[in-house]
């Protein structure tokens, strides 16, 4: 049976894995769609992670193709292998206890920035809504599969929730399923937008008032609530089955 948004329950109760797969296919249709690229993650807490695995891109991801692994990357539950980037997250959640889920992808917009090696500039409302703070790591030591090149790059990002990787994508970190969705179409959003404003020659000043650039910075990613919902809704109606 459909499920049938009230006012007090916007979508069905879900667990950590329909979560998952929800964020990986709602950010697919926001650009997070690099091919088989990209990994989710989600902290259990007990010194476990959820993540999507390899080999299946995150439009086509289901629940019971969810993998749970160790902090050493070791496949614990599911019988697909684990993504070729995983050492990005696994140093990530060792040395950041305090982030609950975590993606990393190529969109576009936010990787022409990576690649520019800028930051690009809050030039609208709609833009800020995630919250946090943006950092470049600018350098590039090769590609995160070696774990090395992982744990340099997350020292480079210090305690920020959002980097531009230089030569490589982005990487996106919130408390909730919530917030990391929010978070991550808002950063792809703000890298469009502030390309169109620079190739329109535009002054990619921002005409936002300081203040309100302040407040958003300090959000979490929580507040707008409908947000995440109306994504997850479009998702159960393009795929009734989803969840089952």
């Amino acid at each position: 049976m459909p499920f049938v948004p009230t006012p007090d329950r916007l979508i069905p109760e879900l667990t950590a894995r329909q979560e998952l797969v929800l964020l990986a296919r709602t950010l697919w249709r926001e650009g997070y769609n690099d091919h088989l690229a990209g990994h989710i993650t989600c902290n259990l807490g007990d010194g476990t992670l959820l993540c999507n695995p390899w080999l299946l891109t995150w439009e086509e991801l289901r629940p019971g193709d969810v993998l749970r692994i160790s902090l050493d990357g070791e496949v614990l539950e599911g019988h697909w292998p684990v993504p070729l980037g995983i050492p990005l997250h696994l140093a990530l959640h060792r040395m950041r206890a305090d982030v609950g889920w975590a993606v990393h992808n190529h969109p576009l917009y936010g990787t022409v920035w990576a690649d520019l090696g800028d930051i690009p500039p809050v030039l609208d409302q709609s833009s800020a809504l995630g919250g946090g703070d943006l950092v470049l790591v600018n350098e590039y030591d090769g590609a995160v599969n070696d774990p090395a090149n992982a744990r340099r790059a997350v020292e480079r990002m210090g305690t920020a929730t959002t980097a531009l990787l230089a030569g490589h994508g982005v990487f996106v970190l919130g408390g909730s399923a919530r917030a990391v969705h929010q978070r991550a179409v808002a950063l792809e959003q703000r890298c469009h937008h502030a390309y169109c404003v620079r190739a329109a020659g535009g002054s990619g000043v921002s005409l936002l008032p300081a203040t309100f650039l302040e407040l958003m910075g300090r959000s979490q990613g929580e507040g707008f609530i409908g947000f995440w919902e109306a994504a997850v809704r479009a998702e159960l109606r393009a795929d009734p089955g989803l969840l089952d």
